[in-house]
């Protein structure tokens, strides 16, 4: 008999990655959305499998849309800063991965390594 693998959904994918992080917490928040944060920062979050949201500096926001690689956020739809990112391929998956490092790499640089607890 085969042996059988049940594919991961692409927020599993991304929570088991981002939570391996050193002092990365996921959950759901108060908007139903499943957020990544370092300490009380926010790296950014979920909705599903289906959309990333996050914030960035502006500058930082400007180069990562400039590239296509996010695009304005619903709630704040001309605010440069908010982001959001579909979720429809393996691609798009790695992609969210690696803007949540950004934000975790940003973090660490400007607060230090997390204290572990």
């Amino acid at each position: 008999m085969g042996c059988m693998t049940e594919r991961r959904t692409a927020s599993q994918i991304i929570t088991d990655e981002a939570t391996s992080w050193p002092g990365v917490e996921a959950g759901i928040g108060s908007r139903g959305e499943y957020g990544f944060t370092l300490g009380r920062r926010a790296l950014g979050h979920l909705h599903g499998d289906h959309v990333a949201h996050f914030g960035f500096p502006k500058p930082v926001w400007e180069e990562l849309y400039a590239a296509g690689r996010i695009t304005y956020h619903p709630v704040f739809p001309d605010k440069k800063g908010w982001a959001a990112r579909r979720i429809e391929s393996d691609e798009d998956v790695r992609d969210v991965i690696a803007m949540l490092r950004l934000n975790y790499d940003r973090a660490v640089e400007k607060h230090g390594e997390p204290v572990a607890g």
